[in-house]
């Protein structure tokens, strides 16, 4: 009978040291080495199976979890609320809930779970509703958790109101409170509610010394720092932070040297600070130095490998490492996706046994700024849990890529949109030309109760400016003036070219002036809309203006000057400034510069020099260019030259109708039919057709797109009647359309 107490004695003891290992192997991340110790058992009890639960739960592998949890022999209460913890843990909120309804039996701690689970998930009105239904006594841990989700939220009065309520208020509830204050970088408030706290610890005065920090103000929290009684680590590594995160990296290492006591905690807190100023020998100097590390020594060390570019040194030392983590392997595989080396971050990728979702987005953008979207999807698809991040990687990638349709099936799928996911696809459609469906989808947003940011109003913007839509850019302006947004440099911008293509140079300029900071941009923005509408000495001006107020033009400033000189034949001034480029300034002209001095000398009927300026250049020729030059020789009717430069252009674009069309009536204008004719039979044979044009109108504040060949219309009929009025009257006074190059058949 002993020996049989003895063995089960034995037996249990086994049971409670591999219980805690599972346990510790968890928390360090370990978890393919707690899955081996988790099979090897041979018996295993309630806490054995909660243990893993716990460990695939806080580790991501949250399906593996629930289906240990459904395999479970018998479940307890503990089993139920680890299973709903895993699941507010990783963010699976329906899931969550399901399973708390079906619980058979519920403890304070159950409902405690449910509420946080809600509240970090931004359900408040969910959560108070739980709160509010919670049979008998609450518990100040319950309170304490509606309290947080108030704060955190910005919902100082309801949190208040609810701490107000409580029938035993303990320090946590204060603190509680106050962090929503600190964290929200509501200071003022933080500091009245501080004061009228009838007791504070050390964790009440820390919470104060980071809400200072938080704000960069770092005198305030060195100030609250000394007034602290008994300063604890975490007292000195907030204050340690603050100075280094501000670049104050003296200061930084001065508190370091200070600290009474330093713990790894202490040590990580200066090797960040060190990194984050890209002192990287100092770092390593400090790492080497450490007593003990901890895997957040490691990975930040990587990381500052990563950030300098020595990625040789960061991969020995993920090599070295004594137990690699995810966080770490991803710190390298980013620094491979910075660099676009996609073969060296996926052999990383390949390695890690479980990679969290941040390791599999990390992957997914390096493939996307690749633009290898193919890999991105494969990926994508394998990904076990995607969040919004991933999805709206997706939707940029494939409208970088010009795959709108796609992009827009990725919008449409997903279950949860936030700005972001809108904002990628309101700047696909810009970036792609669909300014019309830009605007439909910025409406969109609105309607579905989404907030556009600074991002949506300048892309929104730029959808005006492209179509010239007047009365839709002005409402967006009123828009973004009433919804309380500052106008940043980027919206700022966005307003200047909006108004400047709609002609409206005089309100340009006044936003312009308007404006709190410009920067080169918004300079450049200005002197292009004047160049736009023909105010050329405005934009000479005004370059002026911009050098006396310190900043340096770069190449797209000349541009709108030299576009500016063109379109008022001032030759002159045009070629001084040109020349002036690589004279006063470190700036090589590009193709786009020559493009604006060949249409300036074109302009001027000068196109022997113009050609000449072409063969002589220092680069190789581009359609624009070639494009200016034959421009030009229909303005001064030179077919000769134009066939030279129609025949390079044809090399660079030769499905490009225009230049063919154009081709053709510089020969009709000069009466050489059999030019034309051979133009025709040139499209014909590669082709090429007279595509239908489209257009846009603006009708009551709403931009309608129409193409030429329309008949969807309602009142199509008297549309044509109209046009074919006005064709007529034309004929009459002998203008002639050039209808031929319709159709190559």
């Amino acid at each position: 009978m002993s020996s049989q107490l003895r063995a089960v004695g034995c037996r249990g003891s086994l049971v409670f040291t591999q219980n805690l290992k599972l346990t510790q192997l968890a928390k360090s991340g370990r978890i393919e080495e707690a899955i081996g110790v988790f099979h090897g058992m041979t018996n295993r009890n309630t806490v054995t199976y909660n243990s893993m639960i716990s460990a695939y739960a806080k580790n991501g592998r949250v399906v593996e979890a629930r289906r240990l949890f459904d395999q479970m022999p018998y479940r307890n209460l503990v089993s139920w609320n680890t299973m709903i913890a895993g699941y507010s843990h990783n963010g699976c909120v329906a899931e969550a809930a399901e399973l708390f309804d079906r619980m058979p039996k519920r403890d304070a701690f159950s409902w405690t779970l449910m509420i946080t689970c809600y509240t970090r998930n931004g359900e408040l009105e969910e959560a108070r509703r739980l709160f509010d239904r919670m049979p008998g006594e609450k518990s100040s841990v319950c309170y304490n958790a509606m309290i947080s989700g108030y704060a955190k939220s910005r919902r100082s009065e309801d949190a208040i109101e609810l701490l107000d309520s409580m029938p035993c208020k303990d320090l946590v509830s204060w603190n509680t409170v106050l962090s929503g204050y600190t964290q929200n970088g509501e200071m003022g408030m933080g500091s009245k509610f501080f004061d009228r706290m009838p007791e504070k610890d050390v964790v009440s005065w820390n919470l104060m010394v980071e809400g200072f920090v938080r704000v960069g103000d770092l005198v305030s929290a060195f100030e609250c720092f000394r007034r602290i009684p008994n300063p604890n680590v975490i007292s000195w590594v907030t204050l340690l932070n603050g100075y280094c995160k501000s670049g104050c990296i003296v200061e930084g290492r001065r508190i370091f040297d200070q600290m009474p006591e330093k713990n790894v905690v202490s040590w990580n807190a200066m090797l960040a600070g060190y990194i984050r100023c890209l002192q990287i020998d100092e770092a390593y100097q400090l790492f080497m130095e450490m007593p003990e590390r901890n895997s957040i020594s490691w990975t930040t060390m990587i990381d500052g490998y990563v950030r300098v570019g020595k990625l040789s040194e960061a991969s020995n030392l993920l090599n070295m490492m004594p137990f690699k983590d995810v966080v770490a392997q991803t710190a390298l595989i980013n620094g491979y996706v910075q660099r676009m080396k996609m073969d060296e971050a996926h052999h990383i990728f390949r390695e890690i046994s479980t990679p969290d979702v941040v390791c599999w987005n990390t992957m997914i953008s390096g493939y996307v700024q690749c633009g290898i979207m193919d890999e991105a999807l494969e990926l994508f698809m394998r990904m076990p849990k995607k969040d919004v991040v991933s999805w709206n990687t997706m939707i940029a990638g494939y409208a970088q890529d010009g795959q709108m349709d796609k992009a827009l099936r990725f919008f449409h799928e997903m279950v949860k949109k936030n700005r972001v996911s809108w904002n990628s696809v309101i700047s696909g459609f810009i970036q792609n030309g669909f300014y019309v469906e830009a605007l439909q989808h910025f409406k969109m947003m609105r309607k579905e109760g989404k907030d556009p940011d600074w991002s949506t109003f300048a892309c929104a913007l730029s959808g005006c400016a492209n179509l010239a839509a007047l009365q839709v850019g002005t409402q967006l302006h009123n828009l973004l003036l009433k919804s309380g947004h500052i106008i940043d440099i980027f919206a700022g911008n966005a307003l200047i070219t909006m108004y400047a293509r709609c002609g409206r140079i005089l309100t340009a300029r006044q936003v312009f002036d308007e404006m709190v900071s410009v920067d080169l941009v918004s300079w450049n923005s200005l002197i292009a809309g004047h160049a736009l509408n023909g105010y050329a000495k405005a934009a000479i001006s005004i370059f002026q203006e911009m050098k006396k107020n310190g900043v340096a033009p770069d190449e797209v400033t000349f541009i709108g000057l030299l576009s500016a000189c063109s379109h008022a034949g001032m030759v002159d001034d045009g070629l001084e400034l040109f020349y002036s480029m690589s004279r006063d300034y470190p700036i090589t002209p590009v193709a786009e510069h020559y493009a604006c001095v060949v249409d300036l000398l074109g302009r001027a009927g000068r196109l022997g020099e113009a050609l000449k300026l072409v063969k002589g250049m220092p680069i190789k020729a581009n359609a624009g260019i070639w494009g200016s030059l034959l421009g030009a020789c229909r303005m001064h009717k030179n077919p000769e030259v134009a066939n030279v430069a129609a025949e390079k252009l044809f090399e660079f674009e030769p499905h490009t109708t225009s230049n063919y069309v154009l081709l053709s009536n510089i020969h009709a204008e000069a009466g050489s039919w059999g030019e034309v004719e051979r133009v025709r039979v040139l499209m014909k044979e590669r082709g090429v057709w007279k595509q239908p044009a489209r257009s846009w109108i603006e009708i009551k504040n709403e931009v309608r797109s129409f193409s030429s060949d329309d008949s969807t219309e309602p009142r199509a009929a008297e549309v044509f009647m109209v046009l074919r009025v006005l064709n007529a009257q034309m004929r009459n006074i002998g203008h002639m359309s050039d209808s031929s190059l319709l159709d190559c058949g």
